[in-house]
């Protein structure tokens, strides 16, 4: 993720909390401006300032690093606030589905319209400054130059925090059973309903032994073969152009595998790729190129469509003098189900500039691509 900065964020709430903070968290990971490298521990707190009978506060931190500048950042927060369900009023004490703040933004110090970095509630609140020194124990207060470990420590936990949560906001796509040894782990409360409703409507039980956990497992997996609707091309390439005054013979990456899913009936399909280019004075790195496969096919796809995408991604960065891809591909939708055809392949091709005009130098990539 080029000029980005890391920040960190506090989270809070007390009106479902259980799903409010692992949706936000969620909501923040599918950001395409937005990398989340840690999570804390929740905390519950008693609510401070509201009505005696308001429900306990989780608070979390989360350390991210963003292209956003603070505003923008702010207003993509509000965003996800929204989104679940948080209600606005006048009242600062009042019970909220979700409040995500900036803490930290680098080391940045300035006042907005009604708002402060660093928020001055990271030195101040336990509830605040505990967590932040879990995702990030040595980062500097730009103000007065202690380490978040030191600020937290000056707070007595025995008597501030109520306990821990007993949940923890899931890191995506890690399914080792260590990870839930003594732990609830949550990560997608609302596709993991939706997972539990599917294992009901198909006659199975969700609480047997070998299906407790599927849930969890299915919404991460969902996440990691859906990546590519919050993956740039811009972040995949991440610079790596380079001028090239010299190259001007086509350059071919063959078999580069790729996995994806039919948007047709959800199941697989996968294969590999060639791809190739003629350079006009840039080339890309190696490893890009199968990068730029990955974006989009970690999307609910046709394979058609898939080609095409990555030959106008080619183009679009390099403005070479031509670009020809071909993939070929097994479909489980056809596969596994309808006319079972196990060993039936799709081959598809997408030319650019001279791979599509010069009949030479097509037939010189489709020699090349068997």
């Amino acid at each position: 993720m080029p000029d980005t900065t890391p920040v960190i964020l506090s989270a809070g709430s007390n009106i479902d909390a259980e799903r409010c903070m692992p949706e936000a968290v969620r909501n923040l990971r599918r950001h395409p401006d937005i990398d989340v490298l840690k999570v804390s521990t929740c905390i519950a707190t008693p609510s401070v300032g509201g009505p005696d009978d308001a429900p306990d506060y989780l608070n979390a931190a989360m350390l991210i690093m963003t292209r956003l500048d603070p505003e923008s950042l702010r207003d993509e927060l509000r965003k996800i606030e929204d989104r679940l369900g948080r209600v606005r009023t006048d009242d600062p004490n009042e019970p909220r589905t979700i409040d995500l703040d900036i803490v930290y933004y680098g080391d940045l110090v300035k006042d907005f319209d009604g708002w402060t970095v660093p928020d001055p509630h990271g030195l101040t609140a336990m509830y605040v400054a505990v967590p932040a020194a879990e995702v990030a124990p040595t980062w500097t207060h730009p103000v007065t130059g202690q380490d978040l470990e030191e600020v937290a420590a000056g707070f007595t936990m025995e008597t501030a925090v109520k306990h821990s949560s007993s949940i923890r906001l899931s890191q995506p796509y890690t399914t080792r059973e260590s990870d839930f040894d003594d732990v609830r782990q949550v990560y997608a409360p609302r596709l993991e309903s939706l997972v539990r409703d599917q294992l009901l409507e198909i006659g199975e039980d969700p609480d047997r032994e070998g299906l407790q956990r599927t849930p969890l497992r299915v919404a991460k997996a969902m996440d990691y073969l859906t990546s590519g609707y919050t993956t740039s091309l811009e972040e995949v390439v991440n610079d790596a152009i380079f001028d090239a005054e010299g190259a001007s013979e086509m350059v071919v990456v063959r078999d580069v595998e790729y996995y994806s899913m039919c948007e047709h009936h959800m199941l697989p399909f996968f294969g590999k790729a060639t791809v190739a280019y003629l350079p006009k004075g840039k080339i890309i790195g190696l490893s890009k190129i199968a990068r730029i496969v990955d974006v989009y096919a970690r999307r609910l796809q046709v394979q058609e469509r898939l080609t095409n995408q990555v030959a106008d991604a080619m183009t679009e960065i390099l403005d070479p003098h031509g670009v020809g891809v071909v993939m070929e591909g097994k479909h489980l939708c056809m596969m596994m189900r309808g006319v079972q055809k196990q060993e039936s392949s799709m081959v598809t091709s997408a030319m650019r500039g001279t791979f599509q005009s010069d009949s030479r130098t097509r037939a010189e990539f489709l020699e090349l691509a068997r």
